[in-house]
């Protein structure tokens, strides 16, 4: 399995999507920085773009799609689908390819590819609200429930369980009838439909962070979400970064097959930084749902544990009933200098391994460290 994605569009932008098979988030304040490293913006502009280009770094290729279509007036939002990641992410730097049809900034983008196309799309009020099929709470689509409770978010990822359930949903609408995928599509009157096929000529600007994420940390800036997003774009692809933030035996035994960040995992505001699920290589009934909290500074031992138990009870009650997994917490912060602050918060880490579910392994202690470059160190403790 991989990971789902779901995209928000809306009537306008939805036809050159399907038109020119793409999909993109971006913001009116565009005038991009990952490129002019030393460039100065706003805090709150620049963690709202690095906090999209987060959400795009999780996207690989062979991922899913499923667009939300927001309706205008009192018409109700669908969801449609299926579609696949079918390139790496990339910039279009400023948005400006399609702009003058689109009438939005989408600088951050990866082309799609017809998986399963269905004409018609599964209302909200389907997806989310109809519980007859419903045995328990754990088995709603929580993910879109809490986007749509705190409304942010264009681009959402999904978990296995609920990517199961969508997918029915949009399958059994059309009486399993989808469209040929050897043909182009576009959006008519309330239903994806083939026509001609259109080629997508942008260009494509490679994406990374760490430019920008040593010029903040230099400035003795908050760099978090630069963080998140350092690590969504490693996480698959760089084999030595895996092995500094998770056990050797993982890596060797096991594959990722699904990747989340900014979790939602209640209708407050907490949410888990990253969130990977590793399946055995050999046994696909061995899984390990892997919560990483992350922070930009020193972990505080005080507060650190409190984060992990509502983590670990949240995936305990919400997630593992639809996937059984053994649960692998990882914290991972700023280098820790001072010797008696370090014993404090491993000390606390031990007292909270021997009183947490019995389902969870004990908490992995990752740190870094920055000097030309980053470097991550597991802690053994």
């Amino acid at each position: 399995m991989a990971t789902t994605h779901v995209l928000i569009v809306d009537d306008n932008t939805f036809k050159y999507h399907l038109e020119y098979l793409f999909i993109g988030t971006g913001s009116k304040d565009n005038d991009y920085i990952l490129n002019n490293p030393e460039a100065t913006e706003k805090p709150s502009t620049e963690r709202l773009l690095v906090s999209m280009l987060a959400d795009l770094s999780r996207v690989k290729i062979g991922d899913y799609v499923i667009f939300y279509l927001q309706q205008k007036d009192d018409r109700e939002g669908k969801f449609y689908g299926i579609f696949k990641i079918s390139s790496l992410p990339f910039i279009d730097n400023k948005g400006e390819y399609l702009f003058s049809c689109l009438n939005k900034k989408l600088t951050f983008r990866a082309l799609i590819e017809p998986y399963e196309i269905y004409p018609e799309g599964v209302t909200e009020w389907e997806a989310l609200d109809d519980i007859k099929s419903i045995q328990s709470p754990h088995q709603m689509l929580w993910s879109l429930i809490y986007r749509k409770l705190k409304g942010n978010r264009g681009n959402t990822m999904i978990t296995i369980y609920e990517t199961e359930r969508l997918f029915f949903l949009i399958r059994n609408k059309n009486n399993n009838n989808f469209l040929d995928n050897n043909s182009g599509f576009t959006f008519y009157e309330g239903n994806i439909v083939n026509c001609d096929m259109k080629q997508y000529l942008g260009k494509r600007e490679s994406i990374d962070i760490i430019d920008r994420l040593l010029y903040k940390y230099n400035k003795r800036l908050a760099f978090e979400v630069h963080l998140q997003s350092y690590i969504l774009q490693h996480l698959i692809n760089d084999n030595d970064f895996l092995y500094n933030i998770l056990p050797k035996e993982y890596i060797e035994n096991y594959v990722i097959e699904w990747i989340g960040n900014e979790v939602s995992c209640g209708v407050g505001m907490q949410r888990i930084d990253i969130m990977i699920s590793l399946i055995n290589k050999n046994d696909n009934t061995k899984r390990i749902i892997i919560p990483i909290e992350l922070k930009d500074e020193e972990i505080d031992y005080k507060k650190i544990t409190k984060q992990l138990e509502r983590y670990i009870n949240w995936i305990s009650q919400y997630y593992i009933p639809n996937r059984i997994s053994l649960i692998k917490p990882i914290i991972i912060g700023k280098y820790i200098k001072n010797d008696d602050e370090l014993n404090r918060l491993l000390n606390a880490l031990k007292k909270f391994n021997k009183i947490t579910d019995k389902n969870c392994f004990d908490v992995g202690y990752v740190e870094f460290s920055i000097k030309k470059g980053i470097e991550f160190k597991e802690v053994k403790y």
